[in-house]
């Protein structure tokens, strides 16, 4: 049984998570400050923690970062009243697995959690040596940008370049790295990723070189290295910027001299390995401000490339939309063949900022959530209509919004304050009039502000 941890100020919000949680195998425990979760996190022994964004000592990003520190292999969920898709960006980018906004769907929530265990359970820190991607799980695109993106990809696979792809977070750099591996003479071999960014200071070198049983504190035994798991293929390192100057400078003699040598060890162990790496900053500058290596920087950048934001790439959107729906239909069991005209407005005003990953979330989210063939208004995120609105109120033309869903919601409101108001305030007898549960009730209480 997975145990979570809640972190939630809310004492009414939490115990509806505690029930709903524990009615589905989970056990949990709850704390309603940052400091005391943070205390009740390293007492016991937890597989997963919810955390709400504001707490009155602390936000859910400090707390998420003070995880992330001493345990980067457990999944960390943040949950918002406070709709803002840039700090969900940032969360992501921090380590968390997934930003998500109040009122939380309960069947999303379930979803989510059960991705985030099965995460959990693949040891993020360990070497991740998952078979190669198909050419059809990366959508090539037909714009401009895609086409040139992929005509660099088919000219550096064959060589044995090292290559350094740039862009935005959540455009797909790792399925270029991939794809580019799969059209090499490596293809037949391993391909690892590592996020740079979730390693570790003290034990980034650990996990790329291998240490043996007794180097440091907690080396209970020996461990293989990513660098020697990748012998013969490709090794994908991810935010290479994040390492340390004494990690680069370990990496640097293991390209140069294709020999590692684990943490503790005299021994040196000979490796064949192509580098791949990633990053969302301009390496270039992180070396003029002294914070990346100059001779590290010029072998890794034999080949350099960079992958277009989706906001660059509006040609390709529809390609991308009907590619995420395909698979949020097989993934979740559905049927849905498309999207309302009001919905595909939106998608083309709106800007992006988490660019696919953000698209492919956005996506399966509404597959989810949607009853009928086709997605609508009301099951798309709020804030992205109202980003576009913003945009609309700034003079940046933008297409059309109707705000069905907020007009849906003032309507269930009044329904729901009507109901309560018939059944004398007996929830349970309120919840039963409506067709749901407690649990529902609540929760949508708590969305409007219903005492």
């Amino acid at each position: 049984m997975a145990n979570i941890l809640v972190i939630e100020d809310d004492l009414t919000f939490s115990r509806i998570l505690e029930g709903f949680l524990k009615k589905h195998k989970y056990s949990v425990q709850l704390s309603h400050k940052g400091k005391d979760g943070l205390k009740t996190f390293t007492s016991g022994a937890f597989d997963l923690v919810l955390v709400d964004y504001r707490l009155p000592d602390a936000t859910g990003m400090d707390v998420l970062l003070d995880i992330k520190n001493t345990s980067p292999d457990i999944p960390v969920i943040i949950m918002t009243s406070f709709s803002d898709i840039r700090t969900a960006v940032k969360a992501i980018k921090a380590g968390a697995f997934e930003y998500i906004t109040k009122p939380v769907n309960p069947d999303e929530l379930l979803m989510i959690v059960s991705q985030a265990l099965k995460k959990e359970k693949r040891k993020i820190s360990e070497v991740i040596a998952a078979p190669v991607a198909s050419t059809s799980a990366f959508v090539q695109g037909k714009s401009v940008q895609s086409q040139q993106l992929h005509e660099y990809i088919r000219l550096v696979a064959p060589t044995d370049m090292s290559v350094i792809i740039e862009g935005e977070s959540g455009t797909g750099k790792e399925y270029v790295a991939r794809s580019i591996h799969q059209y090499s003479k490596r293809a037949s071999q391993t391909f690892v990723a590592v996020d740079c960014g979730a390693l570790s200071k003290d034990l980034a070198a650990s996990e790329l070189f291998g240490h043996v049983k007794g180097a440091f504190t907690g080396a209970l035994q020996d461990k293989t290295g990513q660098f020697e798991m990748a012998n013969g293929g490709t090794l994908f390192l991810d935010e290479v910027g994040n390492l340390s100057y004494e990690v680069q400078v370990k990496l640097l003699r293991a390209i140069q001299e294709r020999i590692i040598s684990p943490v503790g060890s005299n021994k040196e162990s000979r490796v064949d390995v192509r580098i791949i790496t990633a990053t969302n900053d301009d390496l270039a500058e992180s070396v003029r401000k002294g914070q990346f290596r100059e001779d590290l920087y010029h072998r890794l950048n034999e080949f350099k490339m960079r992958v277009p934001a989706l906001r660059e790439r509006n040609d390709d959107v529809e390609e991308f939309l009907t590619f995420f729906r395909t698979g949020a239909n097989k993934e979740l069991g559905k049927n849905v063949i498309g999207f309302d005209d009001d919905v595909l407005a939106i998608f083309a005003s709106y800007d992006w900022p988490g660019n696919l990953r953000e698209l492919k979330n956005v996506v399966k989210r509404a597959v989810l959530l949607t009853t009928g063939d086709r997605v609508q208004m009301d099951a798309i995120p709020v804030e992205m209509i109202t980003a576009v609105k913003e945009l609309q109120a700034k003079g940046k033309p933008a297409a059309p919004v109707y705000d069905l869903k907020a007009l849906q919601e003032v309507q269930e409101r009044e329904m729901i304050m009507r109901t309560l108001k018939e059944a004398r305030y007996n929830k349970s007898k309120a919840a039963r009039i409506l067709n749901i549960d407690r649990k529902t009730l609540y929760l949508k209480m708590e969305k409007y502000g219903i005492e």
